[in-house]
């Protein structure tokens, strides 16, 4: 994103003619809020002065401690392209989130990442940088606007796929993210039908998670003017395969030089890298409640899709959960396959670099590389290598991660509590209600 300064900003939104401003924030739930204000309002909420009831927002204070201030990023200043007015143009910023007394917020998923990432840089990392690869669908809407379970075409993997306009939704969607300015690296039908993924630049981690939030909001925008729904809900439909958002991380030294890669390591890794995934697999059953955080991720989670369900690493086998990307030297990095598009990214991306730095603080050991396909092994042959299976629900995900120290201190306590409250209560809306699956197996024969 670009450098802005006050001045800058108020200048751009009088010559671009903008009338509103959206100042955005994240809820822990990882969805996308914003108070907008006219902008004649703008400069009062650069100066930090504008305010907001957090009693409101899922996972932030009780009704006794509501008032809350919104602190602009200047950096994320952009000029809306995908909403089309008749009165003037819509901006928005992208905000942390303080209290009254001039503190940052400790349930702010935004101040939980940076306060991370100072983590990193007091160990002499100069930064996290970390790419993407989000998986949508884009389904077709009924006569009266509601989203349903129809495929807009039925391609597969690279396929070029007309149907119903699914390549001018996609290019579309790339076209808007780069009026914005998203360097785009490339587009493509994914596997199941009517699925699609759009990759984007890396960028350093915050930067990337605020970018990540603007993609599906452009995308979900773009994908309703075509008459369609996109979900980034991680198992839409069962048996084909769900939607992932593969993680691809490395860190870097105080010169900028990718501290995951040593020509003369083992494949090219350094230590530090072999001491980063030993710490994500250490940590990997504690941080997938952070990384897929609803019911639906679990259905995902399954073999035979795609989706890893063990803990475990390779250089050659996309059944593992962390994969070492062939390309090296500024390109070495280590990409997780568990994480899905429903995640909060900046609790994800907190969960995951707490893990990593846990590794290279504690210097933990590597375990071995993984060749053999690990759908066709047993549970015991898996146990018996020393592989663990990933959480097979919320339930299971969450216990895993009450239990954790490292995710603790990585979230701080308030969003510690809240996150696991809130998922404890999806546990039970979802253990308590009755399905169609139920309904079709038991009705009419009991």
């Amino acid at each position: 994103m670009a450098t802005f300064t006050k001045e800058a900003i108020l200048k751009s939104a009088k010559e671009e003619n903008v009338k509103y401003v959206r100042l955005c924030f994240t809820d822990i739930n990882g969805v996308l809020k914003n108070v907008e204000i006219p902008a004649s309002k703008l400069e009062e909420a650069i100066d930090n002065e504008v305010m907001f009831d957090g009693s409101s927002i899922d996972g932030f204070v009780r009704i006794q401690e509501a008032d809350m201030y919104l602190r602009p990023d200047y950096d994320t200043w952009l000029i809306s392209s995908w909403e089309q007015t008749t009165y003037g143009k819509v901006a928005l910023l992208i905000c942390d989130i303080y209290l009254p007394n001039g503190e940052p917020f400790s349930g702010d998923p935004r101040q939980v990442l940076k306060r991370n990432l100072k983590r990193a840089n007091d160990l002499g990392f100069g930064a996290f940088n970390v790419g993407v690869e989000p998986e949508f669908f884009l389904f077709k809407l009924d006569h009266d606007g509601r989203p349903t379970l129809d495929f807009n075409d039925d391609g597969g993997y690279f396929d070029l796929a007309p149907v119903d306009g699914a390549e001018d939704c996609r290019r579309d969607i790339v076209l808007e993210l780069e009026k914005i300015g998203f360097n785009m690296e490339a587009s493509h039908h994914e596997v199941a039908p009517g699925q699609h993924e759009i990759n984007f630049e890396y960028s350093n981690v915050v930067e990337l998670s605020d970018k990540l939030q603007l993609f599906k909001l452009v995308v979900k925008n773009v994908a309703k003017r075509h008459g369609l729904h996109a979900t980034f809900m991680p198992k839409p439909i069962a048996k084909i395969n769900g939607s992932g958002m593969h993680t691809n991380c490395s860190l870097s030294d105080l010169k900028g030089n990718n501290a995951f890669y040593d020509p003369k390591g083992e494949i090219e890794l350094s230590d530090v890298a072999k001491y980063w995934i030993a710490g994500i697999m250490k940590n990997a059953r504690a941080f997938t409640a952070v990384t897929n955080p609803t019911v639906n991720s679990y259905k995902r989670l399954v073999p035979g899709y795609e989706a890893p369900c063990y803990v475990s690493w390779s250089d050659a086998n996309r059944s593992a959960m962390i994969r070492i990307p062939a390309k090296k030297g500024r390109a070495t990095r280590t990409e997780i396959r568990s994480v899905d598009p429903s995640a909060n990214p900046y609790l994800a991306l907190s969960a995951i670099l707490a893990s990593g730095l846990e590794g290279i603080e504690k210097k933990l050991e590597c375990a071995p590389r993984v060749y053999i396909n690990l759908y066709e092994l047993t549970r015991e042959e898996r146990e018996s290598m020393g592989i663990d299976n990933l959480p097979e629900n919320l339930k299971d995900a969450v216990k895993e991660l009450k239990h954790s120290d490292v995710m603790k201190e990585a979230l701080g306590d308030h969003v510690f509590n809240k996150f696991i409250e809130a998922k404890k209560t999806e546990w039970d809306d979802f253990r308590t209600s009755v399905t169609e699956w139920e309904i079709a197996r038991y009705l009419k024969t009991m």
